[in-house]
């Protein structure tokens, strides 16, 4: 009867709904533990000889690792059909700016204390880190339009500029390319 089919399928999809909540909880703890793992190292003194150099490597490998991990999201929910995946994307791509935010942070608050003029003139002078302010200014833009106001105000643009991600994973890429300045 339709009745029994329909309760099968609302039963269903409340299966995948739940599975879904559960991934996503299980994710969110998990991205955070880097963070965590940096506090209490930082708790400890455990940071080795040079705190802020660790700080600042630590937080951009999570950055980039975050962002990368939320890109390739669409390509494994094509390839496999999953497509429940893709409700993890946001949340990556938030810690992807959580974890950047860091790491930016870090160079303004720790390494040059706040000294304008002279972050100015890094950003003119060193073009990794001219790379990477433009890459967190990026995510920065698409963090703020990544709720469902956003999406509902921006309407198709809101798409457009979401596109901006793929040159986030770009820039990053780059960014941490031209910072270690190995011959990869």
């Amino acid at each position: 009867s339709p009745r029994s089919t329909t309760g099968w399928i609302s039963g269903r999809t409340s299966e995948v709904l739940k599975r879904i909540l559960v991934i996503k909880r299980l994710l969110f703890v998990a991205a955070l533990v880097p963070a965590l793992r940096l506090a209490v190292k930082a708790y400890r003194f455990d940071l080795t000889a040079n705190p802020v150099d660790y700080i600042t490597d630590y937080t951009g490998d999570w950055a980039i690792t975050c962002l990368i991990v939320s890109l390739g999201v669409t390509p494994l929910r094509r390839l496999t059909g999953w497509n429940e995946v893709i409700k993890l994307r946001r949340m990556l791509g938030l810690f992807a700016f959580f974890y950047a935010t860091l790491h930016l942070l870090t160079w303004v608050v720790v390494d040059k204390f706040f000294d304008f003029t002279w972050m100015v003139q890094d950003v003119f002078e060193r073009r990794f880190i001219t790379v990477g302010m433009a890459t967190w200014l990026i995510l920065f833009a698409l963090a703020i339009t990544s709720n469902t106001y956003s999406i509902r105000r921006l309407g198709r643009r809101w798409q457009k500029l979401h596109y901006l991600a793929y040159a986030a994973g770009v820039g990053a890429v780059i960014h941490f390319w031209w910072l270690v300045k190995a011959d990869i």
